[in-house]
């Protein structure tokens, strides 16, 4: 899961312990984090920044939560077509777990994983969800090393 860290960083979700992962607007990565179950651990992933690349990790604690800012006319997420009565955008609840003691760039990323492998890696890829299959998450765990 990605997030820009001068918008909201991993600091940010170690401070506060847990936050709604809201703001998602496309189709393709909300399906991808309505698939999410509680349990679920996610990498949190900073991007459009110097280095971009995985920091953290998360735990998913609650699901199928309706995304409150498609409704705040003041919210930069804000979507006047989407109604009370039937919400297009939800969110996650995550769970801090850990920040990981060095950052896994996305340049180091694509020297190990195909796009098939891992799709962060692919060129011009702007999803801020994506999954990531156990197989590599455990190898990138490995490569990670012990959270802090």
């Amino acid at each position: 899961m990605k997030s820009e860290p001068d918008v909201y960083g991993i600091q940010d979700l170690a401070r506060e312990r847990e936050t709604l992962w809201d703001g998602i607007r496309n189709y393709q990565a909300r399906n991808f984090m309505r698939s999410m179950n509680i349990g679920d651990q996610a990498f949190f992933y900073h991007s459009n920044c110097k280095p971009p690349g995985i920091v953290g990790l998360m735990e998913v604690v609650e699901t199928g939560l309706t995304d409150p800012t498609q409704f705040d006319p003041s919210s930069k997420y804000y979507d006047p077509a989407s109604k009370q009565e039937a919400p297009r955008w939800d969110c996650v609840r995550l769970r801090y777990v850990g920040v990981f003691a060095e950052l896994l760039s996305l340049d180091a990323l694509r020297e190990t994983y195909n796009e098939e492998q891992l799709t962060v890696v692919r060129r011009g890829n702007r999803l801020s969800i994506l999954p990531v299959a156990d197989p590599i998450a455990t190898d990138l765990l490995s490569r990670l090393g012990t959270l802090h």
